[in-house]
């Protein structure tokens, strides 16, 4: 009986170990072809990449050359009038005649308004009367003085007494002058502000006056280009007015003073403006040379790569053809020293030669090494002074 329950319990435990080896057999193939298949996947991705990688990529170049540099200072001003002036009458009124349209151009001393003169002619007329009353007194008692018929007091009362008049007439004629507004100097007038008939109160703006034949614009830039610039130093304006149009000028006075809050200096430059088109209040952009041209290596601002560690560029080597015929080449990478910018152009202080060629477009994709297939059909601007393509 011992014997038999011991040949069961055997087989009950084989029976038992069979089912268990399946499953880890099981499970050990399904991991395997699991992980057999990411490496294949792996494997594939690599080859896929190392293709990629290889393959040539295609790329826009340009040429680094020497041009003809010139540093400016780049400020922001404001046109106004070498004079200009808001017309007003000096007295109160209601306006009687008005000599003149909006926009027209004047000569000085043009009469363009007047207000009601009410009874100011009368006492001009009152006053005048006594003063030529008091004259003939006085021519009198001249006469009388030389025959020693009135004391020498009388002649000298009948003098002052004159002189009086004479300096009441002058008031009154200035204060019916108030009442007259006349153009002091040359020029184009602005848009009329009053109407006939109405009320004027004392320097209550009739209409602007402006001479336009030559203009001021004034600027600021730093305490730092008070050392580059001088009386008579040429400057270009740029207005957005204008696209494309520059005008040229120069420099007529710097401030004796520099402003403490933003250390920076007031300057004015004369522009000659025959054709009237710079307007006193219109926005300028204001370029002054400083110093003589030098020349640069110049590229595209396009061609480098900014980075925080240092700026780079791709530069063509072994240059060649593909299998197809195009124009193929490698590229290395170069670090390189820059400069001042213009427009679309930057300056190279070291890192290139002129006449090396390196690549403008396509850079994202490049790295040491890289077959490149050059196609120049669209390059990226390269202009000093760009402009609006509408231009």
């Amino acid at each position: 009986m011992q014997g038999a329950f011991v040949s069961n319990t055997t087989a009950d435990r084989r029976a038992l170990v069979r089912p268990l080896l399946i499953v880890i057999v099981a499970a050990a193939l399904v991991l395997g072809g699991i992980f057999g298949f990411h490496l294949f996947v792996g494997k594939m991705i690599k080859q896929a990449m190392s293709k990629g990688a290889s393959a040539p990529q295609t790329v826009a170049t340009a040429t680094a050359q020497m041009s003809s540099w010139q540093t400016q200072t780049l400020a922001v001003g404001s046109v106004r009038a070498v004079r200009g002036a808001d017309l007003a009458a000096q007295a109160s009124g209601v306006v009687d005649e008005i000599n003149f349209d909006s926009g027209n151009d004047v000569a000085a001393g043009t009469t363009l308004l007047r207000l009601k003169p009410n009874d100011d002619p009368a006492k001009l007329l009152q006053l005048q009367a006594a003063a030529e009353l008091v004259q003939q007194s006085y021519k009198r008692d001249l006469e009388q003085l030389a025959a020693q018929a009135v004391s020498q007091a009388t002649v000298d009362s009948d003098l002052a007494t004159l002189k009086s008049a004479k300096a009441q007439v002058v008031a009154q004629q200035a204060l019916i002058e108030e009442k007259v507004v006349r153009a002091p100097f040359a020029g184009r007038l602005g848009i009329r502000q009053v109407d006939l008939g109405q009320y004027l109160a004392a320097g209550t703006t009739v209409v602007s006056l402006q001479a336009l034949d030559t203009v001021y614009v004034d600027f600021y830039v730093p305490q730092r280009a008070l050392a580059q610039v001088k009386n008579g130093q040429a400057v270009t304006a740029v207005l957005d007015a204008y696209p494309g149009q520059r005008f040229t000028g120069a420099i007529t006075s710097v401030n004796s003073k520099v402003d403490t809050a933003s250390r920076n200096v007031q300057m004015r430059a004369s522009f000659a403006n025959p054709d009237h088109k710079l307007v006193p209040g219109m926005y300028a952009s204001v370029l002054i040379d400083n110093g003589d041209a030098r020349q640069e290596i110049t590229l595209p601002q396009a061609a480098i790569t900014y980075n925080a560690y240092g700026d780079t560029v791709f530069v063509i080597e072994h240059r060649g053809t593909d299998a197809a015929g195009k124009p193929a080449a490698v590229v290395q990478q170069r670090f390189v020293k820059l400069g001042a910018t213009r427009g679309d152009q930057v300056a190279v202080e070291s890192g290139l030669e002129a006449g090396d060629i390196v690549v403008s477009a396509g850079q994202l994709k490049l790295h040491n090494g890289t077959a490149v297939i050059i196609d120049n059909a669209i390059r990226p601007a390269d202009a000093p002074a760009p402009s609006p393509p509408n231009e």
